[in-house]
């Protein structure tokens, strides 16, 4: 699933566009969906970048307790403590990607440093934008944001510094890939908050910010595209559930 983000996220809009492929004249077999309440299902059209199953989807979600996820980086330690009852089904799906170590060895490829959106985006171990797990689940959104002040409508809310989040193609597209917030951000509350980040990961995710965004002919001072810092996960586990 492509999970690129757009200029658009300067004025609010954090999602990754899908690219679909057509359909031969046979009509394929429905994708395989599991029965449980996060019904995680498969996307044929969007293959998994690394091979993996579909997650457990037991009837009773585990939906209490936090998991603390250890993740050392290239450009240092980047703890990451998930929150099972903001987001279940995303926990549980992050846990399961990062068990079959889908997530190991992949490389952050997007950081944005516009005035109202300042994330680093990771998770696809293709470092395209484009890859994900093979399947997609349904959003769990947040309600209790504040409001941006930047936003006088009241849309957009502030997605502050430390907050972990999934990127996503559109309503109930989630994947892998995810970003971390390094500046308080003005968003349209569709991005699925499913932890936060420790506090030697705000000093990684602060010296990946201030190394830049890589210059192109086109753009020679971008605001979003590859970190000049190269930042990659070097393994992803839980180790402490409470």
């Amino acid at each position: 699933m492509k999970k690129a983000l757009v200029t658009a996220l300067a004025v609010g809009a954090l999602f990754a566009a899908g690219s679909g492929v057509a359909t031969a004249d046979d009509t394929p077999p429905p994708p395989k969906t599991t029965h449980g309440p996060c019904q995680y299902t498969e996307t044929p059209d969007e293959p998994a970048s690394r091979p993996v199953p579909l997650p457990p989807d037991p009837r009773h979600t585990p939906s209490h307790g936090k998991v603390d996820v250890s993740v050392p980086t290239t450009q240092g330690a980047l703890p990451l403590r998930l929150d099972r009852a903001e987001a279940p089904c995303t926990v549980q799906s992050f846990l399961h990607l990062a068990q079959h170590r889908f997530y190991d060895r992949t490389v952050c490829h997007r950081l944005t440093s516009y005035p109202t959106l300042k994330v680093l985006q990771c998770g696809d171990p293709s470092a395209t934008g484009e890859g994900g797990p093979g399947y997609k689940y349904k959003d769990e959104l947040p309600v209790d944001l504040p409001p941006a002040p930047t936003d006088p409508t009241g849309a957009r809310k502030v997605y502050a510094r430390g907050l972990l989040a999934m990127a996503n193609a559109g309503p109930d597209t989630n994947g892998s890939q995810f970003f971390v917030v390094y500046g308080d951000s003005a968003l349209r509350p569709n991005y699925t908050v499913f932890g936060t980040v420790g506090a030697a990961g705000l000093k990684t995710l602060d010296k990946v910010a201030a190394g830049g965004i890589q210059p192109t002919a086109e753009d020679p001072a971008p605001v979003d595209g590859t970190p000049v810092l190269k930042t990659e996960l070097l393994r992803v586990r839980p180790d402490c559930w409470f």
